[in-house]
């Protein structure tokens, strides 16, 4: 009796359907690809040029994924959004230094080759690259049966940027009675899924009767970038913090100096709807705050005098508005007051 070789196949991975994939990333980035010179897809690494108006450039560099919001888009069965969300998350962390976005590589390790779930989260990485006016020039894709159950699977994005070593973002450049100001979020962008996730489970909900909640929960995080670089291109920027895990205290402290305080007024947070669902939904304000963005989604700290200026690079959605200032002190961040919820 003849034995049966073992093959990679039936170990769980399928080769010929991944390198299906590569072939549908090849065709998509090239779509994109614009006057880039280097075709990166499918090598064994990426090369780009760096741009040439840069007399001194300095590397920034940023990774992040989405969470469990991988969770709320296989219970929906919705995957072109989150895409948009792994770019977002990386590259309005790179802003923050002042660096402009240069190209993005994403990691999607998943227990079997779904190629439509692939494309579909593939189709939305590449619109987030788009909107970032950065490219994607490869990644990785790892099929990896036994570690990931049915239907289950993960993503991760890195960023690459750069700045002019004049134009760095740094915390001396923050003076006390700048202005903060928060422009709002698109909604919870990528942070809190897992305590979004208790709920619906402990209140018995299922999204896919609910309207609202389809629709919010899988709405994409907006990208900060171009309104961001358009302020720093016109020195209206002295600071500025990307509000994700830790809420408004825990990053803005990040970039506040020794000596001075982000006194920042609650009261005057503009929140949206599903905060204001989450709230009623057995969740203190302290955990609000901590665990969401509450409705800002970025901050940033500016001179009293360049407010006009500033709010003019803005759609209305997401136009920015006061809600604090620097003063002196040894707390770096302060929160007075309470957003109102109703």
């Amino acid at each position: 009796m003849k034995k049966k070789n073992f093959t990679y196949e039936k170990s769980g991975v399928n080769i010929n359907a991944a390198d299906n994939f590569v072939k549908f990333i090849s065709f998509i980035s090239s779509n994109n690809k614009g006057k880039k010179k280097f075709n990166n897809i499918g090598g064994f690494g990426s090369i780009s040029n760096i741009p040439k108006n840069l007399k001194n450039p300095k590397i920034v560099a940023c990774t992040d994924g989405v969470g469990t919001k991988v969770e709320i888009a296989n219970v929906l069965n919705k995957y072109d959004t989150i895409g948009i969300d792994l770019v977002a998350m990386s590259v309005n962390d790179l802003i923050v230094q002042g660096a402009r976005p240069l190209l993005f590589l994403d990691y999607i390790s998943i227990n079997k080759i779904d190629l439509k779930k692939l494309k579909s989260i593939l189709r939305g990485i590449v619109k987030g690259c788009k909107i970032s006016n950065c490219e994607l020039v490869g990644g990785e894709t790892a099929e990896m049966p036994g570690t990931y159950t049915k239907g289950k699977f993960d993503i991760a994005g890195f960023a690459v940027g750069l700045v002019d070593e004049k134009k760095i973002i740094l915390k001396k450049n923050i003076n006390e009675n700048d202005l903060v100001l928060a422009i709002p979020s698109s909604g919870i962008h990528s942070n809190g899924y897992s305590l979004v996730r208790y709920v619906l489970k402990k209140k018995k909900i299922n999204i896919k009767n609910n309207p609202f909640l389809k629709k919010e929960l899988l709405r994409p995080t907006k990208i900060y970038v171009k309104e961001v670089l358009d302020l720093i291109d016109n020195n209206l920027l002295n600071a500025c913090a990307n509000i994700t895990g830790g809420g408004l205290a825990d990053n803005i402290k990040r970039v506040i100096p020794d000596g001075l305080v982000a006194d920042i007024d609650l009261n005057k947070v503009k929140t949206k709807k599903i905060f204001k669902w989450l709230k009623k939904n057995n969740i203190g304000n302290k955990e609000m705050l901590k665990t969401f963005n509450c409705g800002v989604g970025f901050c940033l700290i500016i001179k009293p005098k360049n407010l006009n200026k500033v709010t003019k690079f803005f759609a209305k959605e997401f136009k920015p508005y006061i809600i604090g200032k620097i003063t002196s002190g040894k707390d770096k961040v302060k929160l007075n007051g309470k957003i109102d919820w109703s």
